[in-house]
């Protein structure tokens, strides 16, 4: 090969190489950075937090509970005034000294109550209002329920 066909052929060379460049290279009109849309890691602010940085859900609230005492078929210290919230759990021991029933009207719940056998009544405050609860047969009211809202 003469020198002046090497000296064409890198010419040529040269402008396939020029061209590919130009043809191959990015225009303005290319995003050259990835779009924030095509990562698959979430941003911490979208991360849920950690388990151990949740705070504990509250306690269930405890029962309410009342002792209520009768002797010679009378409350003794007088009628107890009990408050509840609709929902609440609502635990009742009534002892007398005398044998009878300890009914709590409205809920309808009974029991035998007398010397050495409590009367014990547990329920769920699902009704509102005030209900008595008395020593049935005496009919004697030892205690008054109000559930409120």
């Amino acid at each position: 090969m003469s020198q002046r066909q090497r000296l064409l052929l890198s010419i040529a060379t040269l402008a396939v190489l020029v061209v590919a460049f130009v043809a191959l290279r990015p225009t303005d009109s290319d995003n050259s950075n990835p779009p924030a849309s095509t990562s698959t890691t979430p941003s911490p602010a979208a991360q849920p937090a950690p388990a151990a940085t949740r705070p504990p859900p509250p306690p269930a609230p405890r029962p309410t509970y009342v002792q209520i005492r009768a002797t010679g078929l009378k409350p003794v210290g007088g009628i107890k005034r009990i408050k509840a919230s609709k929902g609440d759990t609502v635990r009742l021991e009534v002892r007398s000294d005398q044998a009878d029933e300890a009914h709590l009207h409205g809920y309808d719940i009974s029991k035998p109550v007398g010397p050495g056998k409590r009367a014990r009544l547990r329920f769920t405050a699902n009704l509102e209002g005030i209900f008595e609860i008395e020593l049935e047969h005496a009919g004697e009211p030892i205690a008054e329920l109000q559930v409120n809202p």
